[in-house]
């Protein structure tokens, strides 16, 4: 059985395929204007290249990046005690009277929104309430909502917990030098953290989660719960299925539904080429692919130095997989056997679709490792740029060089960098870029061992883009971090790098997730 092309008079853009609008707000929001399958349809089973009307999205934008928004809900705690004769009758703190709250709520409001301006990601701050009895705390903590932000400036224990819901995440603000004093700077460890014990004992609430003063570390804590929010529960498309570096990665694709409740779409190779020879019996999209092949060719700082008609079929094999990623309602993507069979299929090599995909705000990842690709999704969530799946060398005298045939160009989020277009280097076939990234760019490094019990991380600094005989994007980079300690503590094979420090986020996040991180530079 075979499926007519039903489009042939209103040719799409191939490298411009997706749909108009996936997702920019809340989670429950998260659904494609043009779907052709519903998410319970979807659910555990592979795509069928026969279902779709076409091999390529009716629509002329880039694929969408699915955001989910944070939402926050800050509460002001605080009590109102009355004096007592001959007796101690207030608690340490400025909040109690109702002129000092009205003081702290105006002050807390502008500090707020000063964090939402800086957010780089979406993120909703519900209005302010007040909490001053364990009745009024359990019906706020009844809400919907993803994050209590505490303001503990007075107040009992119960109220604290009250508020502190187990389906949740908590944070507690308490100020030393911004302003009025707060009660739980003194007792947010002893009393609430600890119960009066030597162990902690407050549920899904650590040390990590009190902050003093600073709402730069509330902005970053709520960076990295944007993260983990968004990393949870993920779709993903595996062409060729989902898969694991080596005899320890056998099991990671089930690590990562058990770990990160993803969701997995199976795509088979079949499927795939159904799709490419359906698209290529189509003339007028055929000379699409090779008009925009060309017009990319001709960007400044792009050179080609392999045969253009894989470059052609590469924008082919693009608006293919964009599509998959449509059907299945996503903005992620990884294709399994990238190294030989999706050559023979495509005619060409998955290097290029993959940095074209990435640089447009989705995600594709090569060789479907699901040891690493949920390193990946997280980092690419707190960095808000694109992030680059590495082959890692041995670190020798503070050095070591990451690299892979795929690459974004667009590794700042905005830029598109310098890119030679060469082969696949172990197949010396196809088309792949070798991407210049920016000399001197402070990278964050992850690297996710096999069992999903403890990432490693660190950051350096591009000191160069050799041209070595090995996969094609490569950079050296600098370690701030101590070589020797980085091979003792090494584990799995995959990389994960992003432009940029994001150590503390990804930490953060880790915890959360009931995950150990060791941070090398720290």
């Amino acid at each position: 059985m075979t499926q007519s092309h039903s489009h042939s008079h209103d040719v799409p853009s191939v490298c411009r395929c997706c749909t108009k609008s996936i997702c920019t707000s809340h989670p429950g929001d998260c659904v494609s204007r043009r779907t052709f399958m519903s998410a319970a349809a979807v659910s555990g089973i592979a795509l069928s290249a026969f279902a779709a009307q076409s091999a390529f999205s009716d629509e002329d934008e880039p694929v969408q990046p699915i955001k989910k928004t944070l939402k926050v809900q800050p509460v002001l705690m605080y009590d109102l005690p009355q004096r007592r004769d001959k007796t101690s009758w207030r608690s340490w703190g400025d909040v109690q009277t109702p002129e000092a709250v009205a003081g702290e709520k105006q002050r807390v409001q502008s500090e707020l929104s000063e964090l939402k301006d800086q957010a780089e990601f979406p993120l909703e701050i519900l209005p302010i309430v007040e909490a001053l009895n364990p009745d009024q705390a359990s019906n706020i903590a009844k809400g919907e909502y993803d994050v209590t932000l505490i303001y503990a400036a007075g107040g009992w224990g119960n109220t604290l917990e009250a508020l502190s819901a187990p389906d949740k995440w908590t944070l507690v603000f308490v100020r030393h030098r911004t302003g009025s004093t707060y009660l739980w700077y003194e007792i947010v460890h002893n009393r609430y953290l600890r119960k009066t014990v030597d162990q902690f004992g407050q549920p899904g609430v650590g040390p990590e989660d009190v902050v003093v003063d600073e709402v730069g570390d509330v902005l970053l804590r709520l960076r990295a719960l944007y993260a983990l929010k968004n990393t949870m529960n993920k779709r993903i498309v595996a062409l060729g299925g989902a898969s694991g570096w080596g005899e320890g990665g056998r099991e990671a694709p089930q690590r990562t539904r058990d770990r990160f409740n993803m969701e997995i779409i199976d795509v088979t190779y079949d499927d795939l080429g159904e799709r490419i020879k359906q698209a290529r019996n189509n003339p007028q999209l055929m000379k699409r692919c090779e008009r925009d092949a060309q017009a990319y060719l001709k960007q400044e700082g792009v050179s080609l130095e392999t045969d253009p008609a894989f470059m052609t079929r590469a924008f082919l094999l693009t608006g293919v997989i964009k599509k998959l990623m449509q059907e299945a309602q996503t903005d992620a993507f990884t294709i399994n056997n990238c190294m030989g069979t999706v050559m023979g299929i495509a005619e060409t090599t998955a290097c290029m679709p993959l940095s074209l995909i990435n640089d447009e705000g989705a995600m594709a990842f090569c060789e479907s490792d699901f040891v690493v690709i949920p390193s990946g999704i997280l980092l690419r969530y707190l960095s808000n740029k694109p992030v680059f799946l590495n082959d890692p060398t041995y670190p020798h005298h503070g050095l070591v060089t990451l690299a892979h045939c795929t690459a974004p160009r667009k590794m700042d989020g905005e830029n598109a960098e310098p890119v030679r277009i060469l082969t696949h280097f172990e197949s010396d076939y196809g088309a792949a870029p070798k991407v210049e990234m920016k000399l001197g760019e402070k990278i964050t490094v992850i690297d996710p061992d096999f069992n999903f019990e403890r990432w490693m991380g660190f950051t350096g600094e591009i000191v160069d883009n050799p041209f070595m005989a090995i996969c094609r994007s490569q950079i050296d980079v600098q370690l701030d971090a101590d070589t020797d300690r980085v091979n003792e503590e090494t584990r799995g094979f995959h990389w994960m790098a992003s432009y940029g420090d994001y150590l503390q986020e990804t930490g953060y996040a880790l915890k959360k997730a009931n995950m150990g991180w060791l941070n090398l530079t720290a």
